[in-house]
């Protein structure tokens, strides 16, 4: 009986022999242990930076909402009853109307002006100078930016350099007072009326010759050009003449209500003849303090010294008040982020395809025209992407409300990320309540963060 021989395999094209069942699998082996080597290197440079997000970022959020939830000591649970303080309570509300304003305010203000300076820019020769100038500030920390925002919106015109241009410019075109804070002297026969001038009796007639002493005039601020005070200035008929001057000897000595040797007059000083409370003539002193008031009928007349006189110098803006804090503060984060949006609007405007613009110029458009429906509508992706970062950036401003208002303005300024603070360590010391607010915070950025994300994603694709 013969053997039978086995069947030899089929002939593959060509006439090679087919490749072993496992080959492919044995092919693949290889690759899949590669990958998995690529995933596990990818895993470990990744780690630190996963336990750092997840030390710094996940836990604290974590910790913060759990924190909410429990009263003031942490120690008992009290579910929602914080967030429900928090809608309550009237300075968490004047925060959260504060917050809103900067958010509408901020980024809109930040974006058009960037927008514009980007637009601006291009046309002058050092732009790249211009630009580094307007980024300087974003070196600047917001300790040191408060700081300087600070002394420049100080209400004293000595040290605040912005009221310093506001009394300037008020001064130029308004009387300043001649003498602020002087009073008269009551052996001066001067009384005091409700509106703050100082006045004679009403018996004195043309031709008298009278003399009003004045104190409370401090040395610095006698004029330079003052002289000694008249003793006899000359009447005559309709004439009331006198002498205005500083009621004081130095040195001591010298009777009240008279003109001793020393005593010096007080130019600039206005005066007027008043009867039957209307004012008849007008006169302002000499440098001896000298005066005289023609042109005066027969009768009774007084003398008032008007109250411009003595009036409180003006003194500038508060800038710092609680009706203005709110603005001189943003005023001082938008001198600081201004570049920022510029630099970012400036770089998609240096993107944006240039024949289109030059199409609309050869079709007749004028530079309005191009700017309004050519410009910005192509910028529009740019500008929102700005316009967000800005709004998630407002919604955590600290800093500068921290250090520029005043105490007594602080709660007039007060924004979320600060009454988080003065809840939690500033003094309420009621850590359940601050977590509740840095919760509704991040609640607020959220929604800002997904969009840009969103926006990033759709740029790349």
């Amino acid at each position: 009986m013969s053997a039978t021989a086995p069947a030899a395999p089929p002939a593959t094209a060509g006439g090679a022999p087919p490749a072993p069942a496992g080959a492919s699998a044995k092919t693949t082996d290889p690759v899949r242990r590669a990958r998995r080597r690529r995933r596990l290197v990818a895993a470990l440079f990744l780690l630190p930076a996963l336990l750092l997000l997840g030390a710094l970022v996940v836990y604290p959020i974590l910790f913060s909402v759990g924190r909410s939830l429990f009263d003031a000591s942490g120690t008992r649970f009290v579910g929602a009853d914080n967030y429900v303080e928090m809608f309550r309570d009237p300075t968490t509300l004047k925060a959260v109307r504060n917050t809103a304003v900067w958010v509408v305010v901020a980024p809109a203000l930040l974006t058009g002006l960037g927008l514009i300076l980007a637009v601006l820019t291009e046309k002058v020769r050092w732009a790249t100078a211009f630009k580094l100038l307007m980024f300087m500030p974003m070196a600047i920390s917001f300790l040191a930016a408060g700081i300087i925002f600070r002394i420049t919106y100080e209400q004293d015109p000595e040290r605040g350099i912005l009221n310093a241009v506001v009394v300037g410019v008020h001064d130029t075109f308004a009387d300043r007072p001649a003498y602020p804070g002087a009073r008269a002297r009551e052996e001066s026969g001067l009384t005091k009326a409700e509106d703050g001038s100082y006045g004679t009796a009403a018996n004195l007639s043309p031709g008298r010759t009278v003399s009003l002493g004045i104190v409370g005039v401090p040395p610095k601020e006698v004029p330079a050009d003052a002289e000694p005070a008249a003793t006899a200035p000359k009447a005559g008929d309709g004439v009331l003449a006198g002498t205005v001057h500083l009621d004081f000897t130095p040195g001591g000595g010298g009777e009240p209500g008279r003109i001793d040797k020393g005593e010096r007059g007080l130019p600039g000083m206005k005066v007027e003849a008043v009867r039957d409370g209307t004012v008849v003539g007008k006169a302002t002193t000499a440098a001896d303090g000298s005066f005289r008031i023609t042109g005066l009928e027969g009768g009774s007349y007084a003398l008032r010294l008007p109250a411009a006189n003595f009036a409180e110098p003006y003194g500038g803006v508060s800038w710092l008040g609680p009706a203005l804090v709110t603005p001189a503060i943003i005023g001082a984060y938008l001198w600081i982020w201004t570049g920022f949006a510029m630099v970012l609007i400036g770089a998609g405007l240096s993107a944006m395809p240039r024949d289109v613009l030059e199409a609309a110029r050869m079709d007749g458009a004028n530079e309005w025209q191009i700017f309004r429906r050519i410009t910005v509508p192509l910028l529009a992706p740019v500008l929102t992407v700005v316009f967000v970062t800005l709004v998630i950036n407002v919604m955590k401003v600290f800093d500068l409300v921290y250090i520029i208002a005043p105490g007594p303005v602080l709660q007039d300024a007060n924004v979320l990320a600060m009454q988080m603070w003065l809840v939690s360590f500033g003094g309420g010391n009621n850590q359940g309540l601050g977590s509740a607010i840095g919760v509704l915070l991040l609640l607020l950025v959220v929604p800002a963060m997904i969009f840009n994300i969103r926006r990033f994603r759709r740029s790349q694709r």
